[in-house]
């Protein structure tokens, strides 16, 4: 198989075709005639192989996964995918099913969905996701925050001059909260501006993402600084650091 093209978020915002990779053929084909309604195109597959080599081969906006599929289980699917392609990924679990949540938002999926759902939820999930990804900054330069340069129209992370791979929903959050300038988020602001909706008491997903920022960069900078605070009853901070243009 050849090697897969990392595309950016605004190549791939303007395809607006999404790849449904879940053996719910009923499901798939509802999806397919909705989000056609939505002015979005959507190519339908049904084993883990046949995922895998869909994903690889065309430069989607967006795929949707289920976890559970013939051939394969979809959150090693997530973890190939991840390692070849930032395409942003939606994942579907089983209902009240937290392991799998939590392994995929680990493995690197932007969000994830509990099955049975509602098809206009998803569809609603999937436009956030796209408007996240689509969303340019105005910023036409880096910028230097402590150990890492932040390239916002690129979406890149650079640590010490080589890249970290993050997630769409991960360096919306690490933005947001670097462009805070010290002060604390809260983990429902986080939510409602970098996964694009409201998250109940019981959702983990936020922390999740931190979590994630937190192994990718290190738990502290290089002055020995904790990178990320948890503020309990309030949200996070991004401290111990001065940002220059």
């Amino acid at each position: 198989m050849p090697e897969a093209q990392k595309s950016s978020p605004a190549t791939q915002a303007a395809a607006a075709r999404l790849l449904l990779i879940d053996d719910d053929r009923q499901l798939t084909a509802s999806l397919e005639r909705l989000l056609r309604l939505e002015g979005l195109a959507a190519d339908s597959v049904h084993t883990a192989q046949e995922g895998e080599a869909a994903a690889l081969s065309h430069p989607y906006a967006l795929i949707v996964l289920d976890v559970m599929l013939p051939g394969g289980d979809g959150r090693v699917l997530l973890r190939k995918l991840r390692a070849r392609t930032d395409v942003p990924i939606i994942m579907l679990t089983a209902r009240g099913d937290d392991h799998d949540r939590i392994l995929g938002l680990e493995a690197g999926a932007d969000d994830y969905l509990p099955k049975p759902f509602q098809v206009r939820e998803l569809i609603a999930r999937i436009r956030a996701v796209l408007k996240r990804q689509g969303a340019r900054s105005n910023a036409t330069h880096s910028t230097t925050v402590g150990d890492l340069e932040i390239q916002p129209v690129t979406r890149r992370i650079l640590q010490h001059g080589i890249e970290v791979q993050l997630t769409g929903a991960e360096f919306d959050i690490l933005m947001l909260l670097v462009q805070s300038g010290g002060k604390a988020v809260s983990r429902d602001t986080l939510a409602e501006a970098c996964l694009g909706r409201s998250i109940g008491p019981f959702d983990r997903s936020v922390d999740n993402h931190i979590s994630n920022l937190r192994k990718k960069l290190g738990a502290t900078t290089d002055a020995g600084i904790e990178r990320i605070r948890s503020l309990r009853g309030t949200g996070y901070i991004y401290t111990g650091v001065e940002t220059t243009a």
